[in-house]
C-alpha cells in the first residue's frame, strides 16, 4: 500500500477511504461538479494521486457512484495544495456536510494535471463523468467487496 503509483484499475483491487465530509473552496459546485471533501492522514501518497471511478457509501449504507480526484488540486495550488479525496457523487444533489463517507477507488482513469482555463478542466471532468458512468455499469455497487471494519477516517486501506 506504500506504493505511491497503486492502480486499482480491473484488477479487482480497491482502495477505501473514509471521513466526515469537509467544507472545501467551492470549486467544484462554481465548475458545475460539487464534491465531497475528505482530507487524508497520510500527505505523502499512501495511494496514486489522479481522478478515480468509484462509489460512494453514505452513512446509511446507499451507494452512490462517484468521480473522484485524489491529490493536490495543482491548477489551483500547484505542488503545495494538501492532499485530499474529492468526490464528486453523480446524479446527487442533497448536502453531505458533516456526514461520514467511505469512497471506493476501483479505477485509475487518468493522472492529476495542471489545467490553463476553467473551460479546459470542465471538459476534462465531463470526460472523467463519462468515464466512471461506463466504469460503474460494468462493476455495480452489489458487488463491492466487504469492507469489515472500516479504516479510521483519512486513512486508506487496500482490499483485494
Amino acid at each position: 500500500m506504500a506504493d505511491e503509483h497503486a492502480r486499482g484499475e480491473d484488477s479487482g483491487t480497491f482502495f477505501v477511504v473514509r471521513g466526515p465530509v469537509e467544507p472545501g473552496d467551492k470549486r467544484g459546485r462554481e465548475l458545475g461538479f460539487p464534491t465531497a471533501n475528505i482530507a487524508l492522514r497520510n500527505q505523502s501518497g499512501q495511494v496514486g494521486d489522479g481522478v478515480w471511478a468509484g462509489w460512494a457509501e453514505r452513512a446509511d449504507g446507499t451507494h452512490v457512484a462517484a468521480a473522484v480526484s485524489v491529490g493536490r488540486r495543482p491548477t489551483y495550488y500547484g505542488a503545495d495544495g494538501y492532499r485530499l479525496v474529492e468526490a464528486h457523487l453523480l446524479d446527487f444533489k442533497d448536502d453531505l456536510y458533516g456526514e461520514t463517507l467511505t469512497v471506493w477507488l476501483g479505477a485509475h482513469l487518468r493522472e492529476q494535471q495542471k489545467y490553463n482555463s476553467g473551460e479546459e478542466l470542465i471538459e476534462a471532468l465531463d470526460r472523467d463523468v463519462a468515464a466512471t458512468r461506463k466504469w460503474i455499469d460494468e462493476h455495480p455497487a452489489a458487488e463491492l467487496p466487504d469492507l469489515g471494519t472500516p479504516p479510521p477516517d483519512g486513512e486508506v486501506r487496500r482490499l483485494g
